[in-house]
């Protein structure tokens, strides 16, 4: 077993080519992981603070108070508290004038909930394409590398006589460890970029579902508030 080859010495006996492809494939691969742990937790924080907030709002609290023990909270509103704030604040904002009729007033909210969602899924979504980048072109950066190896191996086993495999194995061995490494990369990359944006997806639509229930609810508010109004006036 002595005379077998050792995977270590094979990394460090290959080209400075070939070690470089290496070195930039077990980079992508750390960076990948350490994404990945990240994308994980904010995702699934993201899904759990929805199911919490959820639960207060469906509860009967109202919203008034709601909203205003998020806004008293240090710092910014984030996931689906950031679309009830922004909805509820232009909401708010758009009420005081009694001259506005409730499309108006819808239109004006609806927009705002769009572009807090817009920023929230753009926030989730965050790394992802380094992700894809990662599965998409590591196989391709290893296939290099090992292209290039096995043309050095056969360009030095042209310049022998007489050509054995044990000439030539060490060549190729470490020329194919670049393409392992690229795979190695790519795998859990494109797994895990798959894996979450279907996450993101469904979160993006748990989103838009409460968007609209929660402007439904201010649509009535604000119907029966400017009835009143108008009845007040009248």
């Amino acid at each position: 077993m002595g005379s077998g080859l050792n995977f270590l010495d094979l990394i460090l006996e290959a080209s400075l080519l070939v070690q470089l492809v290496m070195l930039a494939l077990v980079a992508m691969s750390v960076m990948s992981w350490a994404i990945i742990f990240q994308r994980k937790k904010a995702i699934g924080d993201a899904l759990s603070d929805a199911k919490k907030f959820e639960q207060k709002f469906w509860s009967g609290i109202d919203l008034s108070k709601l909203y205003n023990e998020i806004s008293s909270r240090s710092g910014q509103s984030h996931g689906i508290e950031a679309l009830f704030t922004s909805g509820f604040k232009e909401f708010a904002r758009h009420k005081k004038n009694t001259f506005q009729s409730a499309g108006i007033v819808m239109e004006g909210t609806h927009r705002s909930m769009r572009v807090a969602l817009s920023r929230e899924i753009e926030k989730l979504e965050s790394s992802l394409s380094f992700l894809a980048t990662v599965g998409s072109i590591s196989p391709y950066i290893g296939l290099f590398g090992t292209v290039w190896g096995i043309m050095n191996a056969f360009i030095a086993l042209g310049e022998v006589k007489q050509a054995t495999l044990q000439m030539v194995a060490p060549g190729i061995a470490e020329a194919l460890i670049a393409t392992a490494m690229g795979l190695f990369a790519a795998i859990p990359a494109v797994i895990a970029y798959n894996r979450f944006s279907n996450k993101v997806e469904k979160i993006e639509s748990h989103y838009i579902n409460f968007m609209e229930e929660f402007a439904n609810i201010l649509h009535r508010q604000a119907a029966t508030q400017i009835e009143a109004k108008a009845n007040v006036s009248a």
